[in-house]
């Protein structure tokens, strides 16, 4: 009898097979994130659900990998630093969900076969993708590493020097801005993946600011700060047209950095002070025809900040993460940003995994995983 009733337990395999959608998408829904991408490659059906509105609907948010917050989403949003010498682009992970440094670095498989022949960098992320320069071949990688997609792009000539590389987002897929270097034109490039090709245009003629990070999008256009006297210009990614802001900036700018919410929102950071110095660093956003201030950054933060950077403000860059504005310092490990809806300035502290010796190198992106991001 015993064994009867044991046996009467086991569950025929062949049952799932025959489950209904709603009721498999619903036990599927329960498993940690990591464990359910485990299981794509074992059945074709499973790898279906990723493309399933019903079943993300579904994707219950304790099944997050991290166990240690309940109500952090199924797909959190981080904040991640890369850096010259990690190991095999070992990516350290900031959960902005739950205010805390994942144990486990993302470590980017998709660039295993890579890593052995050439040195990789990250250079823009956006909308769940990651654009790697792939300098000894000639090529870009776009990944998503969600789903483990990837794709190579290769150069648009050869030999070719770039700055200013920008991923945007694009309602068919995305596109990659940059402008070439080392030549006299400065004409900007725009990759486009809904048609698989790169298009040429015509650069602008006044000198990019030198510690322009990466354009800043809004709205279609992607915005960028001159050398002073500081000014702002932007290039429609569709036609292809430079244009200079006639919104004049706030007095006594000693530099300028913008930042974008995705949404419409077009912010500034700068400091404030003489020939070079900031005594101070304020906040606008822009209203009209009006660069608003929003908050000013307390004088003892404004200390450390610079006394990080040295007055070498083309070390510093921001950018937008969920609803806040990181500042950042290539020199510096730590992360100074600002909550939009508390209005509140805070230091993001160190990396523990991070070694001492480390002093430059560093770059911040917001990693927002998206399973829909197609490469």
């Amino acid at each position: 009898m015993a064994a009867r009733a044991g046996k009467s337990q086991e569950m025929d395999p062949g049952i799932w097979g025959h489950l209904p959608v709603e009721l498999l998408e619903h036990v599927l829904s329960f498993l940690p994130l990591k464990s359910f991408f485990n299981l794509l490659c074992t059945c074709k059906r499973f790898k279906s659900l990723i493309y399933s509105p019903s079943f993300l609907a579904k994707y219950s948010p304790s099944s997050s990998s991290s166990s240690s917050s309940s109500s952090s989403p199924a797909l959190s949003s981080f904040l991640l630093l890369s850096h010259p010498q990690f190991y095999r682009h070992r990516l350290p992970l900031y959960d902005s969900a739950i205010g805390n440094w994942r144990n486990l670095s993302l470590t980017c498989s998709i660039l295993l076969p890579y890593t052995a022949t050439t040195a990789i960098t990250l250079l823009s992320a956006a909308n769940g993708l990651l654009c790697f320069s792939l300098p000894n071949s000639s090529s870009f990688l776009v990944c998503n590493l969600l789903v483990g997609s990837s794709r190579v792009l290769q150069f648009p000539g050869y030999p070719f020097a770039f700055e200013m590389l920008t991923l945007v987002p694009a309602p068919d897929g995305y596109k990659i801005f940059m402008i070439a270097s080392g030549s006299s034109s400065n004409n900007a490039w725009v990759y486009d993946s809904g048609v698989h090709s790169w298009r040429e245009f015509q650069g602008f003629d006044p000198t990019l600011s030198d510690n322009c990070h990466q354009g800043v999008y809004c709205n279609g256009v992607l915005y960028f700060c001159t050398s002073e006297p500081f000014s702002v210009v932007c290039f429609d990614l569709e036609s292809g047209v430079w244009d200079r802001s006639v919104v004049e900036l706030p007095g006594e700018l000693t530099f300028v950095k913008l930042v974008s919410d995705g949404e419409g929102k077009l912010y500034l950071v700068g400091g404030i002070g003489r020939n070079g110095i900031s005594k101070s660093m304020k906040l606008w956003e822009l209203e009209g025809e009006n660069w608003v201030l929003v908050e000013s950054l307390p004088e003892f933060m404004c200390q450390k900040l610079v006394s990080v950077c040295y007055h070498n403000y083309e070390h510093v860059y921001c950018f937008w993460h969920q609803e806040t504005i990181c500042v950042c310092c290539y020199t510096w490990p730590e992360i100074l940003y600002y909550k939009v809806a508390r209005r509140t300035w805070h230091w993001l502290p160190k990396c523990p995994s991070l070694p001492d010796k480390w002093s430059c190198g560093f770059r911040w992106f917001s990693f927002v995983p998206e399973l829909y991001a197609q490469v």
